[in-house]
């Protein structure tokens, strides 16, 4: 269903040290290459959670005995009082999808921003609210930035950053209180990303878990959920605090 991009990158991502347990459902890597900052991931598809963690996290975690689940696992992670930042839903493009994004109506002006559009973008963002500005993370200064107009006024921003040092393009997208619902956002984001593609990267829409127009949004784009992926916080040294 979805491109050997996304397949790729995850696969090789769960896979990344040396492995503490594995079986159908379940599997726990220690990664070496983690920053110290970096504690671990959860990766969570239809059929499979894996689990991604510094060594030293590993070892506290005591992870040798088996048979560990995803239960057992986030058992321990409460024992040691290792806290998850919160998961984010992972969207891609089916490869099917991909192939077919549709323009935007011919009515509308959407197209790619540039530094020429500062003075649009500036005001689009003083008419969007501080706490909507940060869940979106829609920078003109992006790698790739592409908006949707009513006329001269900038109505909806999208903005892409290569993840992770791979080929796919992180988006996030913010339309104006009174033009959402109409269709700007859908148009918006196939744009950005069926540029995207052609420059051979995979569009990522990720938003967190409670955030129900999101979820509507990248549904009626024709984003698909791939899994859950969330981050563990640093962990804190309980036994010498």
């Amino acid at each position: 269903m979805f491109s050997p991009i996304v397949t790729e990158f995850w696969r090789l991502s769960s896979l990344r040290g040396y492995k503490l347990y594995s079986d159908a459902a379940f599997s726990i890597y220690a990664n070496p290459k983690l920053d110290e900052d970096e504690s671990g991931t959860i990766l969570t598809t239809e059929d499979k959670t894996a689990v991604s963690l510094h060594p030293q996290l590993a070892d506290r975690l005591d992870l040798h005995s088996e048979p560990i689940s995803d239960a057992i696992f986030r058992q321990k992670l409460a024992e040691h009082k290792i806290t998850l930042h919160g998961a984010d839903y992972l969207f891609y493009f089916p490869v099917h999808i991909a192939a077919a994004l549709n323009p935007a109506e011919p009515s509308r002006n959407v197209r790619r921003l540039t530094t020429d559009d500062e003075a649009a973008f500036a005001a689009f963002c003083a008419a969007s609210s501080e706490d909507d500005l940060d869940a979106a993370y829609v920078e003109l200064d992006h790698w790739l930035v592409f908006g949707a107009f009513d006329g001269n006024c900038l109505v909806c921003a999208a903005s892409m950053y290569p993840w992770q040092e791979s080929k796919i393009a992180d988006m996030g997208v913010l339309t104006l209180p009174a033009y959402r619902g109409k269709g700007y956002a859908r148009d918006t984001v196939h744009a950005i990303s069926k540029h995207a593609s052609s420059l051979g990267y995979e569009p990522q829409y990720r938003c967190q878990l409670d955030n129900q127009a999101s979820v509507s949004l990248a549904k009626s784009a024709g984003l698909v959920l791939f899994g859950t992926w969330d981050n563990m916080l640093p962990a804190v040294d309980t036994e010498n605090s």
